[in-house]
């Protein structure tokens, strides 16, 4: 069950990952990153379960749809699955008992990470200035234009998020009323 849920998730990645466009950071896998988190009391496989269906579909991503142009995973893969390991970490400490204001608030606090983290990143690593096509600058205006060309996929990744989890997390407490063995085993 939980492997189809992975494949299930990647495959909604991929039509929007492809594109290059903000729809990119239009995915589940924040929000399964902190469901996992949330409710997965095995530890192993509350990073497994998101970090998995982003594996896979990078690999879609970037062997079949790209056709390796960009070698098997892209440059700082692991910065991204580092970043998606932290907001598995917050589903754990951020969400001690399901509410919508905990579930919103760890969305919330998982997008921005992910935009801060990730653009910071960028910026360190020499990306482009999207209005010049040349590097971005090593200061402060440099830093703040790279947040500024990535805040539209921080504002996508952030609608998924709530999107994704109003439906996860709502469904998982909705089957657990309806099943109340679920209270007892969580994955």
């Amino acid at each position: 069950m939980l492997l189809l849920i992975v494949i299930a998730a990647a495959t909604l990645r991929i039509p929007n990952a492809a594109q290059l466009t903000p729809w990119a950071s239009y995915t589940p896998i924040g929000a399964m990153a902190m469901f996992s988190g949330t409710y997965f009391s095995n530890r192993w496989k509350a990073f497994v379960f998101p970090l998995l269906a982003l594996l896979l579909s990078d690999l879609v991503i970037n062997v079949v749809v790209f056709g390796g142009k960009y070698g098997v995973m892209y440059g700082g893969w692991y910065i991204i699955y580092g970043i998606f390991s932290f907001i598995v970490l917050l589903g754990k400490w951020m969400i001690k008992k399901v509410t919508v204001k905990n579930v919103v608030l760890t969305a919330v606090v998982a997008a921005l990470a992910h935009w801060m983290i990730a653009d910071f990143t960028v910026w360190f690593g020499g990306g482009t200035d999207l209005r010049t096509m040349t590097p971005l600058t090593r200061d402060w205006p440099g830093l703040m234009q790279c947040y500024a060309q990535g805040f539209p996929f921080m504002k996508n990744f952030l609608v998924s998020n709530l999107l994704y989890s109003a439906v996860m997390f709502g469904a998982f407490e909705l089957l657990q009323r309806r099943y109340p063995v679920l209270k007892l085993q969580y994955a």
